[in-house]
């Protein structure tokens, strides 16, 4: 049987996109777009600030697509040489049973909504806090759904940004603990789209030295505004429970699991995760048990545990009925949170005698809190000079992904530009 791209696009289908494209950039540039406006007190600006996710469908019909998408990407969900055809086989199977999932909860997932409501309100707390780096455009690019990274890209041409004009931007994960399969991933996506529409790939017109000067925020697992909103968060849902049991209120700490795969690769997620729990535990001063624990694993091949679902079960068996579960490596509601914790895991629990007493606390979605320590680690950030973290160059010490390499070599020598 031969083998085929399940992305969207087929192989075939990939020069026809970059010409289309490189034809917009043509047009752009006959148009002179002029420059992102820049306000009197904005020496360094403007900065576009992209906000970088997994996404997910905003309606039951994007399903497919999304999971066609998903299980294409070998950093996600590594398939190995039977990827392309078992990358689509699997989503065509899964895409009605998912739709069901997101009809459940509305429709469609709600992270493209608090995404782009979070990098908004954001930009203009940095307007005010960084403004020699004003004005701050928000943008989002999903790996998986719309707004897709190439979307996002042709927006910051329309908008003034590079296509030989230049300009700044920061690539800023929404995934607060590093992974190579998610902030990789798009890193790697976002590389890509670089060298197909801002080097001479992308037609003649287009001079590479007026291209935008990118640097990353590739991890944040324990920047104070995070910590602390997960622990208002915590102590909100624990003063739902009677004062006299509070103290005893299990805390879970639930995260999306890796293939062991990856993580016997030398993946930094498991320890970044655990970074995170410590540091709210330590903010909430260790008044409750916890537990770290991992979900939504896909497939029979070996995934990270304890699993969330088995491990609630085993509670309310023992009877130990009052759980807090916290999505830690979060930063708004989706999938797993409102059907996945919601309406399974939960559910369950009340039908083995829960009485209500398993709780899920609030996700990050609009906290005030939340989106002030955002913007403040941005202008940390800008104000740094520093194309990443220290880690940003490092590659698993069982890497092997000629991609991953070149997608590091390049955000490292933006360094010298920035």
């Amino acid at each position: 049987m031969a083998l085929r791209a399940p992305l969207g696009l087929s192989r075939r289908a990939l020069p026809a996109q970059i010409t289309k494209y490189a034809a917009s950039q043509q047009q752009s540039m006959a148009t002179v777009v002029p420059p992102v406006t820049q306000d009197n007190t904005g020496s360094k600006g403007p900065t576009a600030m992209v906000f970088m996710n997994m996404g997910g469908p905003s309606t039951t019909a994007e399903v497919g697509d999304f999971l066609s998408r998903l299980f294409a990407d070998g950093d996600l969900i590594p398939l190995g040489r039977l990827q392309n055809y078992l990358g689509p086989l699997i989503s065509k199977r899964r895409t009605p049973k998912i739709q069901k999932q997101y009809a459940a909860i509305g429709g469609g997932s709600p992270i493209r909504k608090w995404s782009e409501y979070q990098s908004s309100e954001m930009c203009k707390i940095l307007d005010k806090i960084s403004p020699e780096t004003a004005p701050h455009k928000p943008y989002v690019a999903f790996r998986y759904a719309a707004p897709l990274t190439e979307e996002m890209y042709q927006t910051l041409f329309d908008d003034g940004f590079g296509n030989g004009r230049g300009g700044r931007a920061v690539a800023f994960t929404q995934y607060p603990q590093y992974s190579c399969s998610t902030t990789g991933s798009s890193l790697n996506e976002l590389w890509k789209w670089r060298q197909r529409l801002e080097t001479k790939r992308a037609g003649n017109e287009v001079d590479e030295a007026g291209a935008i000067t990118w640097s990353v925020i590739d991890r944040w697992p324990t920047h104070a505004g995070l910590v602390e909103a997960f622990a208002q968060n915590i102590e909100a849902k624990l003063l739902e429970y009677p004062e006299e049991t509070r103290k005893d209120v299990v805390l879970l700490f639930s995260a999306h699991s890796l293939p062991m795969s990856v993580v016997n690769r030398g993946d930094p997620y498991p320890a970044e995760v655990a970074a995170t729990v410590y540091a709210v535990q330590q903010r909430l001063g260790f008044k409750n048990a916890h537990r770290l624990v991992w979900q939504s694993q896909v497939g029979p091949s070996a995934w990270l545990g304890a699993q969330t679902s088995d491990t609630v079960t085993n509670f309310v068996k023992r009877g130990q009925k009052d759980l807090i579960l916290i999505p830690i490596a979060f930063t708004s509601d989706h999938i797993e949170t409102l059907f996945e914790v919601d309406q399974e895991i939960i559910h369950e629990a009340n039908e083995l005698g829960a009485e209500g007493r398993v709780k899920r606390a609030d996700s990050l979605n609009g906290s005030p809190v939340f989106i002030q320590g955002l913007a403040e680690l941005a202008r940390d950030h800008l104000a740094s000079g520093s194309v990443g973290s220290k880690q940003l160059g490092l590659r698993c010490p069982g890497c092997t992904s000629q991609k991953c390499l070149e997608t590091k070599k390049f955000f490292m020598k933006q360094e010298a530009l920035l």
